[in-house]
């Protein structure tokens, strides 16, 4: 069990479940805001590119290559030594499991050289209690979460305490994104290039589905949107750089109303179970919180039904190592570090609720959601 030492706990955090190496030292003092002391982050898109999305093999090589420097820099930027550190935290899943190895495996080994406790921290709760690094947000809350690998709406409860209300029953958006960018020819990552397409096109141009619109059903779907996306490029061909912006302000638009009206459904399911919370909030968290467009239609959405709208900051809603020292540091003032995380192996598949049945069905890697 952890012990504080002087009134403030410092954590070591590591994140390797994907194609960023990352690093962060985070601190709490007692009666104080938390402070991100440094934050290291070394992206692989330029050694993912010439493939139009991420190759496992690859990243994982690329972790063991970056991640020594990476830790050894963000110890240097928080001007702290290892022994001043009071636990490490590292992501154990869900991801890319050559990548988690690297990261938990790296993690066991300084923990256990410098003596300190270890935590295994599940990536999705790290994204889930940013909002409380950064706003001081109180349970509960509503979390949107999309990603490359996740669209989940996410009761917010308590530190270890989530229920998944809504997750997609095909493809999460980041992948959508990515799907429709490599279809219409645009470079990796998709969802900024799409974005950046969509900026100079006409969005009533292509009349795109609004999947599960109106469905009293929650969840989220997008596989039929990207294949009305695959043929309406097929119907203009060839493609001219306005057709191209044309389809992805379309797209973006479509993306933007269907999430809104999956949110609000949430919002107002929220709001009657939970009626004495004065001030309610969603966070929205993931890679594809970074989109303006989908995050100016979640603000109106939140405005419109009396909800707070946050979103971190940019680097901080994407892939880092902040986020999993925070958790670390959440989980030891709540006491869930009890648990023995030398002996965690990495999973690579990891549902941030485990009580509620799967939507999409398991297998021998567990729940995919």
């Amino acid at each position: 069990m952890f012990e504080p030492r002087d009134k403030m706990i410092r954590v070591l955090g590591i994140e390797t479940s994907c194609d960023e190496t990352a690093a962060s030292v985070v601190a709490l003092r007692e009666g104080a805001e938390p402070e991100i002391l440094s934050s290291v982050v070394f992206s692989q898109i330029e050694e993912h590119a010439a493939f139009g999305g991420v190759v496992p093999e690859i990243a994982a090589r690329a972790h063991v290559e970056a991640l020594d420097g990476i830790v050894e820099a963000a110890l240097a930027d928080a001007n702290t030594e290892l022994f001043e550190v009071d636990a490490i935290a590292a992501t154990a899943g869900p991801g890319l499991v050559g990548g988690l190895i690297v990261g938990l495996m790296t993690a066991k080994a300084i923990a256990a050289a410098a003596g300190k406790p270890l935590l295994a921290i599940n990536h999705l709760e790290g994204h889930a209690l940013t909002a409380r690094l950064t706003d001081g947000l109180q349970f509960p809350y509503l979390l949107l979460l999309v990603s490359g690998g996740h669209t989940q709406i996410v009761l917010v409860r308590g530190v270890g305490d989530y229920r998944r209300w809504a997750t997609t029953i095909d493809d999460a958006l980041g992948e959508a994104f990515d799907k429709t960018a490599k279809m219409l020819g645009l470079p990796y990552p998709g969802g900024p290039n799409v974005e950046k397409a969509a900026r100079v096109g006409d969005a009533t141009r292509f009349v795109f589905p609004r999947p599960m619109k109106g469905s009293t059903q929650p969840d989220f779907s997008f596989a039929g949107l990207k294949t009305a996306v695959r043929q309406a490029a097929a119907g203009v061909a060839p493609l001219s750089d306005q057709d191209v912006a044309d389809i992805c302000a379309s797209f973006q638009a479509a993306v933007s109303d269907a999430l809104a009206d999956r949110v609000g459904r949430c919002l107002a399911r929220f709001r009657e179970e939970f009626p004495d919370i004065a001030d309610p909030a969603l966070v929205v968290a993931g890679g594809v919180a970074a989109n303006k467009a989908i995050r100016a239609a979640l603000d109106d959405q939140c405005r419109r039904r009396g909800f707070r709208f946050i979103a971190p900051p940019h680097e901080l809603c994407t892939d880092n190592a902040a986020m999993i020292a925070w958790a670390g540091i959440e989980r030891i003032r709540t006491g869930l570090d009890a648990d023995d995380a030398f002996g965690f192996v990495p999973r690579s598949r990891w549902p941030l609720d485990e009580v509620s049945a799967p939507v999409v069905g398991s297998g021998r890697r567990g729940a995919k959601a």
